[in-house]
C-alpha cells in the first residue's frame, strides 16, 4: 500500500496487470488523471472489467492494449454479440457501455500521443435539435437486449414467489422447496420494487441506515450515501410493507446466520474488522480497527467495500452492520444479487413461466408504477381541474419531476426517454381518465397489452 501511494496511486485506483506481471504506467495515468476518474464508482468498476476482457482478447492475438486497430474492435464486437461458441453473448445495451469505455480510453490515449488514432471509429449524425454529434460506427441502432423492462405488480409477485420463495407454477407454496435464503432474497427484491433503488444502493445498506418505522406511515424516507449513489446523496422512499419484510428477515434468517458465524468464530478471525463505537445524529461513524486504532468517517463517505468491514459488538458478540448477509453470516457483496435474480428467473423458466427479472427491471417497474399512480392521484383522487392541476404542479413540481427525484436522475429528460418508454405515443390522459378502469393495476395491465413492453401475467395468477 505504501509503495502504491509513493508512486501516486489514488485510493481504490484500478490496477491491471499483464500476463507478464507488468503494470502499464500509461493505464495508471489514465485511471488517475482522466475523465475516467470522475465517473461514478459503479461505472469505473464496470469499465475496468470491460478493459480487462478486451485487453485479454488483444493479448491472445499477440498485441498490447495500445496496439489495437479498428479491425480488433470490429472483431471484438462480432465476438461479444454474435460469436459462435461464445456462451456469454451480450445484448445491445451492454455493448453500448463497452463501446463507451473503449472510446473514453482510446480518445484519451490519442490526445496524449500514446496511440496514433483511436480504433473506435466515429460517424456524424444529427441530434434531435439538429446539431451534429459524433457517435461510434459500431453503436447498435436498437440498444435493448430485451423489449421488456417493466413488470406489473402481479407479474413481479409471481416471479418473486416462484423464483425466490420456491412456490410452484400455480403460485402456491411448494412443500419440496429447500431454499435457505428465500426470506432474505424476497425482502431485497421487495425493497427494489417498492423504492426504485439501484442494486448497489440497496445492496450496501447498513442497519443504521434503515428508516425509522416507529411512527406508522405508508412510506418511509431514508438516505443513500454519496459514496454508493450514482451521482450524489439523496433521499429514497420505501413502503412499510417492504420494510416489514426486511425486519422479518433480520429477526429470522439473518439472526440465525449471525449466530452460526459467532459459534464458528468467523468474525474474530477476520483480517479487517472495524468495531463501531458510535454513530452520531449527523451520521459520523467512529470505530476501532483490528489494530486498536480509532477512526471516524461520515456515513456519506463510506464506500461499498468500507461497509463490509463494519461490525457492532453487543451483549451476544460481534455482528455485521450490513443489512444483507450470506448464509455464513458475512456481508454480501452487492454484485452477487445479479446471480440471485438469474437463478430465480431460471427456476421460473424451468417451470414453464414466462416471467423474469433483473434488479434494474424492478427499478424501471417502480418508476412506471409511480408515474401511473401519481397521474391517477392528481387527476382522479384529488379531483383537480386542469387549472388546479397547473397550480399544484407550479407549487410541487410535475409528475415527471417527482419520479425523476425518486429515481435520483440528474435530468427529467432521462426519466422521460429511457425509463418510461411504455407511455410514449399513448394518449395518457385518456388512458388514465377511463371510468371503467380506475385501478392502477388494471392500468398497467392495459399498458402491457397495448405496448408489449411491460411483462404481465393473466389476472387470476398471483393477483
Amino acid at each position: 500500500m505504501e509503495r502504491e501511494r509513493a508512486l501516486g496511486f489514488g485510493d481504490r485506483q484500478p490496477i491491471l496487470v499483464s500476463p507478464e506481471g507488468r503494470v502499464d504506467a500509461k493505464l495508471s495515468e489514465f485511471f488517475r488523471r482522466s475523465r475516467f476518474s470522475s465517473r461514478a464508482a459503479g461505472t469505473r468498476e464496470s469499465y475496468v472489467l470491460d478493459y480487462r476482457l478486451f485487453f485479454s482478447f488483444l493479448w491472445r492475438a499477440g498485441r498490447n492494449w495500445d496496439q489495437a486497430a479498428v479491425d480488433d474492435v470490429e472483431d471484438w464486437e462480432d465476438w461479444r454479440l454474435r460469436g459462435r461458441g461464445n456462451q456469454r453473448r451480450i445484448g445491445g445495451a451492454k455493448w453500448v457501455r463497452e463501446l463507451a469505455a473503449l472510446r473514453l480510453l482510446y480518445e484519451w490515449a490519442a490526445a496524449r500521443g500514446y496511440v496514433a488514432a483511436s480504433p473506435v471509429r466515429l460517424r456524424s449524425v444529427r441530434s434531435r435539435d439538429g446539431r451534429p454529434v459524433q457517435v461510434a460506427e459500431l453503436a447498435p441502432t436498437d440498444v435493448r437486449s430485451s423489449n421488456v423492462k417493466w413488470l406489473t405488480p402481479r407479474a413481479y409477485r409471481l416471479w418473486r414467489d416462484v423464483g425466490l420463495r420456491g412456490h410452484g407454477a400455480d403460485g402456491r407454496p411448494d412443500e419440496s422447496w429447500r431454499g435457505r435464503n428465500d426470506g432474505r432474497d424476497a425482502a431485497f427484491a421487495d425493497v427494489l420494487f417498492a423504492s426504485g433503488l439501484r442494486r448497489r444502493e440497496a445492496g450496501t445498506l447498513l442497519t443504521v441506515e434503515l428508516p425509522d418505522t416507529t411512527e406508522v406511515r405508508g412510506y418511509y424516507a431514508g438516505r443513500i450515501a454519496a459514496a454508493v449513489a450514482k451521482h450524489s446523496e439523496r433521499y429514497f422512499y420505501v413502503s412499510a410493507a417492504a420494510l416489514k419484510g426486511v425486519e422479518l428477515y433480520r429477526l429470522t434468517t439473518r439472526d440465525s446466520a449471525v449466530r452460526r458465524a459467532r459459534g464458528e468464530g468467523r468474525y474474530e478471525t477476520l483480517d479487517v474488522r472495524w468495531i463501531v463505537q458510535s454513530v452520531s445524529r449527523r451520521g459520523d461513524v467512529a470505530w476501532v480497527d483490528e489494530h486498536g486504532q480509532r477512526a471516524e468517517m461520515s456515513l456519506n463517505a463510506l464506500t461499498d467495500r468500507d461497509r463490509l468491514n463494519l461490525f457492532t459488538d453487543g451483549e451476544d458478540g460481534l455482528e455485521p452492520l450490513a443489512v444483507w448477509l450470506t448464509e455464513a453470516g458475512m456481508p454480501m457483496r452487492y454484485r452477487g444479487w445479479s446471480k440471485v435474480f438469474e437463478r430465480a428467473s431460471d427456476r421460473c423458466r424451468a417451470l414453464g413461466l414466462e416471467v423474469f427479472a433483473t434488479p434494474h427491471m424492478l427499478r424501471h417497474s417502480m418508476a412506471l408504477r409511480m408515474l401511473v399512480s401519481l397521474h391517477h392521484a392528481l387527476d382522479r383522487r384529488l379531483g383537480l381541474t386542469p387549472s388546479e392541476r397547473r397550480h399544484y404542479e407550479a407549487l410541487y413540481g410535475n409528475v415527471w419531476s417527482m419520479v425523476k427525484d425518486l429515481l435520483g436522475h440528474r435530468s427529467e429528460e432521462t426519466t422521460r426517454t429511457i425509463y418510461l418508454e411504455p407511455v410514449r405515443g399513448l394518449q395518457l390522459d385518456g388512458l388514465l381518465g377511463d371510468e371503467e378502469h380506475p385501478d392502477n393495476t388494471e392500468l398497467l395491465a392495459r399498458l402491457a397489452e397495448r405496448t408489449g413492453l411491460v411483462l404481465d401475467v393473466p389476472g387470476q395468477v398471483g393477483a
